[in-house]
């Protein structure tokens, strides 16, 4: 059973940084792909980022390039999502999803598991 835990979000001002953890369990995630997205109130679920989990490539999407940033540690089984010079337009919940194949995808039809997510509020 593959289990995605989020943590990490929380308030903060504009400007300002969080990093997002995402502890995966349950299987040998070599040959997974994983990936975080957001959504906000009102709007449909969004890509933020993915990270192919082997060989360490990654994917963001285009609109928050430059700011947030994602990366995975083999050891500890932990997807990170680094976002800098948040936004009041970056607060949504965020969620961690995992996929059984080795290449990234941005379409949310495409991860079979999901992390309960997690609440990033940004204050203007």
């Amino acid at each position: 059973q593959v289990q995605l835990v989020e943590s990490g979000g929380g308030l903060v001002q504009a400007g300002g940084s969080l990093r997002l953890s995402c502890a995966a369990s349950g299987r040998t995630f070599s040959n997974y792909a994983m990936a975080w997205f957001r959504q906000a109130p009102g709007k449909e679920r969004e890509f933020v980022a993915a990270v192919r989990w082997s060989h360490g490539s990654t994917a963001i999407a285009a609109s928050l390039a430059g700011r947030f940033t994602i990366s995975r540690d083999n050891a500890k089984n932990t997807v990170y999502l680094q976002m800098n010079s948040l936004k009041p337009e970056d607060t949504a919940v965020y969620y961690c999803a995992a996929r059984p194949f080795t290449y990234n995808s941005p379409r949310e039809s495409d991860y079979d598991f999901w992390g309960q997510g997690t609440q990033v509020t940004v204050s203007s």
